[in-house]
């Protein structure tokens, strides 16, 4: 099994994952974008059992702005870390996050939103995909 390591900008919190990500792609919601201070999010998404946190579980923050997303972020330095979407049974780990993942997205989702256009062949989901809770979809490129 793959083990990727993570931390935040300062090293304070680490953490590992383990296997393969359920799925990897680009977020252009403006909650993403916002949070991230750029024009598009790069996500991976993991099962709660795959995510570990191995140095500094109590410098870790917590702000929810919707029920859809916990997003985790490093007290010392307010390096961003992850975001736990508990409706999907799904932690986002922010693929910038994991230097040794080998990042292969397969879409783009919340992509009505965008304020970035991307001509990259992948689709373009309106929102979500239909198995989670979105309309399924795709907007031409």
């Amino acid at each position: 099994m793959t083990d990727y390591k993570g931390n935040c900008f300062c090293g304070a919190v680490e953490f590992t994952v383990s296997g393969e990500p359920a799925a990897m792609g680009y977020c252009h919601c403006q909650s993403c974008r916002h949070w991230s201070a750029g024009p598009v999010n790069a996500f991976s998404l993991w099962k709660p059992e795959a995510v570990k946190i191995t140095k500094g579980a109590d410098n870790i923050g917590v702000y929810n702005k919707t029920p859809m997303s916990l997003r985790k972020w490093c007290k010392t330095c307010g390096g961003h870390l992850f975001a736990e979407h508990p409706p999907l049974q799904l932690i986002d780990v922010f693929a910038a996050m994991l230097p040794g993942l080998k990042f292969q997205p397969a879409v783009h989702v919340n992509y009505q939103e965008s304020v970035l256009s991307v001509k990259d062949g992948l689709p373009k989901m309106k929102d979500f995909p239909s198995e989670m809770g979105g309309s399924g979809v795709v907007l031409p490129e």
